[in-house]
């Protein structure tokens, strides 16, 4: 499984609604309201076998009131 952490920016008043599809999909381990420049934080872990890119394409942004995504990946350093 790869760790991901995808941080939204949502569009004005959507963050709850793009916050209920997110646990609706069923596709987060982890999903947290903050402050700053993004709305929402989560932590996805995605199998091996899936395209990144592609598994949040399909699976994550087309959840209508998304604006912007930040996608960071990680790696096994320890």
């Amino acid at each position: 499984m790869t760790c991901v952490f995808v941080q939204l920016r949502c569009d004005p008043g959507k963050t709850y609604e793009v916050a209920d599809e997110i646990y609706d999909r069923e596709i987060v381990s982890e999903l947290y309201s903050t402050s700053g420049d993004f709305d929402l934080l989560m932590k996805l872990y995605i199998p091996d076998e899936e395209d990144v890119g592609r598994f949040i394409n399909e699976k994550l942004l087309t959840i209508p009131g998304i604006a912007r995504s930040l996608t960071t990946l990680t790696f096994k350093a320890f």
